[in-house]
């Protein structure tokens, strides 16, 4: 079992970076599960300029670190990302790879189990998270849960424990249900949805300029 977590925070070793490593550490405990930490900070990213060609193509004409990380998550059972909240939305980094990283249109995350994390200061962890578990399920994800969390909680050692257990909980979900194949009906019904009236209709409709597009599916067996 792959398991890929991407840190959407600059700071290596700050809340998000925390939760995301107990999330590691506890997945690692098992013998069939291999584990890779994807700093946003390691990364060369250049924001999306809009030119489309990647539809066509199958690859950004940026020549930095996303299509090796886009590859990457395409052969994980599991991807956890964790964002901290700038402005009641996603980093930076985080959005870029979003934008970049063929997730939407192309399906990245099609039949991939996803946990979304949003850690926050003041405000705005709740939209974070709505907007992680809306990319991600546009994407194809299948989501077991997703943990909001405040920096204040994160740091306070007398809840130290409880946090713990969360991480726990949520390591053991997602082991289990990629392990099970677990199913979530609500969420298939509204993926195909999704799929089959807003995004089919208009890849094939425009099947020239989305012809990398429907390369991807064909190999995916997605059509």
């Amino acid at each position: 079992m792959k398991i890929i977590i991407i840190n959407g925070s600059h700071r290596k070793n700050g809340s998000t970076a925390l939760i995301l490593n107990g999330l590691s550490e506890e997945l690692k405990k098992r013998d069939d599960v291999d584990v890779q930490i994807v700093n946003v900070a390691d990364l060369s990213l250049n924001y999306c300029i809009g030119g489309s060609k990647c539809y066509k193509t199958g690859k950004c004409i940026h020549k930095d670190d996303l299509e090796a990380l886009s590859a990457t998550i395409s052969t994980a059972d599991g991807i956890i990302f964790g964002s901290p909240t700038y402005a009641s939305n996603v980093s930076a980094q985080m959005k870029t790879i979003i934008d970049r990283g063929h997730f939407v249109m192309e399906q990245l995350l099609s039949g991939k189990y996803v946990v979304n994390i949003a850690t926050y200061e003041n405000y705005g962890g709740t939209d974070t998270a709505k907007i992680l578990n809306k990319l991600t399920s546009y994407s194809g994800a299948k989501i077991p849960r997703a943990l909001v969390y405040r920096k204040s909680y994160i740091n306070n050692s007398d809840k130290k424990e409880k946090l713990n257990k969360h991480i726990q909980k949520t390591a053991n979900k997602l082991y289990r249900d990629i392990k099970t194949k677990h199913r979530y009906t609500f969420q298939s019904i509204k993926h195909l949805i999704i799929f089959n009236i807003g995004i089919k209709p208009f890849v094939i409709k425009n099947k020239t300029e989305y012809s990398g597009v429907l390369n991807y599916w064909k190999s995916k067996n997605i059509i």
